[in-house]
């Protein structure tokens, strides 16, 4: 017996021994979940679906619906008497699940998956009952508040460095900062805007979904690895891998959305464009193709039949293609009828810079090696093209207005 406790807190342990710590918990937490799922679904075919007022406030999600989370908030209804029973301060419950969070990330950081992924769903659970326990019995504070947003990015940093230890030599470790990186830009984003007055709220990952993909996939990788893999010292877990990459994934593209929606929402109302966001963008990408096959179609030119060097006939070919694609952007994608001269330096400024934040990223990313620099070349071009060329094209090069409010920002001359 006293073997078998120090092999369970040490982490030597047998195949069979790494599955049954994995699975104990999740059995017994799945048969109290679908005996759950069967009594809610009863009681909804009875007396409708009891609609929780905080989970309707707080919205639902494309991975978690209204319907799901209901159920949750249902089925844990015993756990939340107990705990409002038992008379513990919502900020003891806050630290608890803070605690527990924490341990998560040393457990994962050493290996001890299953451990790890049930802490931090445990985490989770107890982070969801703190604000209720406060706010039923109106003990609700802004340092309670704080307390627990605080916590709660504590708890979410911690696993995700412990994973990032664990597969700190590894293509792992990527995915595991974009996820560290996500999972703190997604509140951050919500919080600036709430500061702001605009409510962002929307996307697919947040925090319950974070905990519960991270948490699962976490908790019950050592599964797979124990019937696959057992003679493993350092195993990869893969079921932890495709939740984590799943979250670095999403919880990215919930920052990005918000941060969109909340730039949209205090962004100045200007007139309504001739052309929608998409049409700008297929008719802004379909010129700078035309130009590059004019620009190729030219030098081949020059070269093979005009006996021209490959030098001057690829500066004289980048010329040509600036003029077609800003021709086309010009007439066709943006509509124009602003002075040419002033557009064309605007446009000079802006390819240039753009040519210039081209160059210095594919210098950086070759500084990595172990990343093609073929693949490398596509990602510049594209953040560069996102987040530069075609705002700048539209805001700044096309923009008509643009010289009308810049001489109406002039003191007039007495």
């Amino acid at each position: 017996m006293h073997d078998n406790v120090l092999a369970l807190l040490s982490g030597d342990l047998s195949p069979s021994a790494r599955i049954w710590t994995a699975l104990a918990p999740a059995l017994l937490a799945i048969a109290y979940f679908l005996v759950g799922l069967v009594l809610f679904c009863i009681r909804c075919a009875i007396k409708g679906i009891p609609r929780d007022a905080e989970t309707l406030t707080r919205g639902k999600s494309v991975l978690v619906g209204f319907f799901l989370r209901h159920y949750f908030f249902w089925v844990i209804q015993p756990l939340w008497r107990v705990l409002l029973r038992s008379g513990l301060p919502a900020n003891a419950l806050s630290m608890l699940s803070g605690l527990l969070g924490v341990s998560s990330g040393v457990a994962v950081a050493a290996g001890r998956f299953a451990l790890g992924g049930w802490l931090f769903l445990l985490a989770g659970v107890l982070d969801v009952m703190d604000g209720r326990v406060a706010r039923t019995r109106k003990e609700a504070n802004p340092a309670g508040a704080a307390l627990d947003s605080v916590l709660d990015r504590y708890v979410d940093s911690a696993m995700l460095m412990g994973l990032a230890w664990y597969y700190r030599d590894t293509w792992v470790l990527l995915p595991a900062l974009g996820a560290l990186l996500g999972s703190s830009l997604v509140p951050y984003v919500r919080a600036k805007g709430e500061g702001l007055g605009v409510s962002v709220r929307d996307g697919a990952m947040q925090r319950l979904e974070r905990v519960l993909f991270l948490g699962v996939g976490t908790a019950l990788s050592p599964i797979l690895e124990a019937l696959f893999w057992p003679e493993q010292k350092h195993p990869m877990h893969w079921l932890a891998v495709a939740g984590l990459v799943f979250v670095a994934i999403l919880s990215n593209v919930t920052a990005v959305s918000r941060f969109r929606t909340l730039v949209r929402a205090l962004t100045p109302k200007k007139p309504v464009q001739p052309r929608s966001g998409v049409a700008l963008f297929g008719f802004n990408a379909a010129a700078g193709a035309i130009a590059t096959a004019v620009d190729f179609v030219a030098v081949l030119g020059m070269v093979e039949w005009g006996g021209l060097s490959p030098v001057w006939a690829t500066v004289a070919g980048c010329v040509l293609g600036g003029v077609v694609n800003y021709s086309i952007n010009r007439v066709i994608t943006f509509r124009s009828r602003g002075a040419v001269a002033p557009q064309l330096a605007r446009y000079t400024l802006v390819s240039a810079t753009s040519a210039m934040l081209n160059a210095g990223g594919v210098a950086l990313l070759t500084l990595h090696p172990q990343l093609a620099y073929t693949l490398g070349w596509w990602v510049v071009r594209g953040v560069v093209y996102f987040a530069w060329n075609l705002p700048l094209q539209r805001d700044y090069v096309f923009n008509d207005n643009s010289s009308d409010e810049l001489l109406e920002q002039r003191p007039h001359a007495a």
